[in-house]
């Protein structure tokens, strides 16, 4: 392990998110808010911190090759140091009251979580609640990916970070070339987030507000500049739009290059789409049913806010338009159960990931086929490729350890005093890196009034979450640390 090449790479990474600091300082500088000393305090000490890991790591030795483990470690290390130092801004900011506070606000930007510890999101100072929404949009395509793109002596051999953090069971790269996938990656993100302020604007939004607004949805966050989130504009317009964009994010964004290719049936042709897009569909067609007549009179209003809650839990971007703790038991049940299944492989959303649940049905199946055929051959697919055994196992083991952390996670808040509800809630929100979850951290609700300790332990499950667990839990097995 080399450890002076690993302080390296966090170093730049901690320069690099310095100079990310200017952004919400012009905005600072824009609207004359109190805000302007605490980026310019959080940006010197981030860059300090970044050079003096640099220079220190200065014989850092061969850099044309990145081991697993060296990738592994560096991704897992890196975001936690992302999380302390984009922290700063918040704690150095008088809407903070402790470090606690502001650590959690961060890491639930960077993983694009969403959940939050801000009471009064309204009264905030402009240039804050930009950094809440720049940070989601950075975290949302990645940190180091953004890197690959820009910081070419990461482009080789960068694969393994590449892998440890892209969220997805088999990450491809796009081109050849790791680095050109990676701008190919931000390019799109980068139009798609244009084109949805362009729309928020034409519908009368707020230049301010739908750039914020767009920075969240395009990479599945759920920070707005509102307290009452999206419900504050009650516009079927803005709704749809941003359902709109929401199932964008929720599509693996290697389709969204082949479509701009030129093959027009790409979405079509790939079963997890499929499978996202029609369990989508079905999921809020039966929402529209069980709150129709019972929350909304109207069917159309019934069908407008089935449809933006249940893509904003799927996609685990965590908008919200109504309290949906107020809706039947059914259409509850619904939203908590998408918590854990998640967007597609490959997009900006978390949870387990569409291809995962595919993969553990056919595999399951294939088990009770073998019973029935105990002689027989078969194969787990997915869009006509046989999936390996290898990555069978660790589909299933993955299944198997989000569900157990689950329930440790909720076990263990539920220990610090927190009711079952809010405590099963919580962690799948955070977990899933959702947001608003059930109980007193509802949609209407937030995480300040939780515990100091469960907050800290929700932060870890949002990492767990955006780095897809084995990156991080993987550190914690002794051999991991064995030659």
């Amino acid at each position: 392990m080399r450890w002076q090449f690993i302080a390296s790479i966090i170093g730049i990474l901690l320069v690099f998110l310095g100079f990310s600091m200017i952004a919400p300082l012009l905005v600072s500088l824009h609207y004359h808010d109190l805000a302007r000393n605490s980026f310019l305090q959080s940006m010197g000490i981030t860059m300090v911190a970044g050079l003096i890991l640099i220079i220190l790591s200065k014989k850092r030795g061969s850099e044309n090759y990145i081991n697993q483990k060296e990738g592994m470690t560096t991704v897992a290390l890196a975001w936690a140091a992302i999380g302390l130092f984009g922290a700063l801004p918040f704690y150095l900011n008088p809407e903070f009251t402790s470090f606690t506070d502001a650590f959690f606000e961060s890491v639930s930007g960077f993983t694009t979580t969403g959940s939050s510890v801000m009471t009064n999101i309204d009264g905030a100072g402009k240039s804050l609640l930009f950094w809440r929404s720049f940070i989601q949009w950075l975290g949302g395509m990645g940190i180091i990916v953004l890197s690959l793109a820009i910081l070419p002596f990461l482009g080789v051999g960068g694969i393994q970070l590449y892998k440890a953090e892209v969220p997805s069971p088999v990450p491809d790269k796009l081109t050849p070339r790791l680095s050109d996938s990676a701008k190919i990656l931000w390019v799109l993100y980068a139009v798609f987030t244009l084109l949805e302020i362009i729309f928020l604007l034409g519908g009368g939004m707020p230049l301010f507000e739908a750039t914020c607004h767009a920075f969240t949805t395009l990479p599945t966050g759920g920070f707005s500049p509102k307290n009452a989130s999206i419900a504050h504009y009650n516009s079927a317009y803005f709704d749809y739009v941003i359902v709109l964009f929401m199932v964008i994010a929720g599509i693996n964004f290697s389709l969204h290059y082949q479509m701009l290719r030129g093959k027009t049936l790409a979405f079509w042709e790939d079963t997890e789409c499929r499978f996202f897009l029609g369990l989508t569909l079905v999921l809020t067609l039966v929402m529209t049913w069980d709150i129709y007549g019972t929350v909304y009179t109207s069917l159309k209003d019934a069908f407008r806010f089935a449809s933006f809650q249940v893509v904003s839990i799927i996609t685990t971007t965590g908008f919200a338009t109504a309290d949906y703790e107020k809706f039947p038991g059914l259409s509850q049940i619904i939203l908590f159960v998408s918590m854990f299944i998640g967007a597609s492989a490959g997009s900006t959303g978390g949870g387990m990931k569409c291809a995962r649940i595919i993969a553990g049905y056919k595999y399951c199946y294939r088990e009770l086929f073998k019973i029935v055929h105990p002689r027989s051959i078969s194969h787990v697919k997915i869009n006509n490729t046989v999936i390996p055994d290898e990555v069978l196992r660790s589909i299933m083991g993955f299944l198997a350890l989000y569900m157990g952390i689950y329930i440790l996670s909720s076990i263990l808040l539920a220990g610090m005093g927190v009711d079952m509800m809010t405590a099963f809630g919580a962690v799948a929100a955070c977990l899933g890196n959702i947001g608003p979850g059930f109980g007193t951290v509802g949609p209407a609700d937030n995480f300040a009034h939780l515990p100091v300790m469960g907050k800290w332990l929700l932060a870890w499950c949002m990492l767990l979450g955006r780095l897809e667990i084995y990156t991080v839990i993987i550190l914690f097995v002794p051999e991991f640390w064995k030659k």
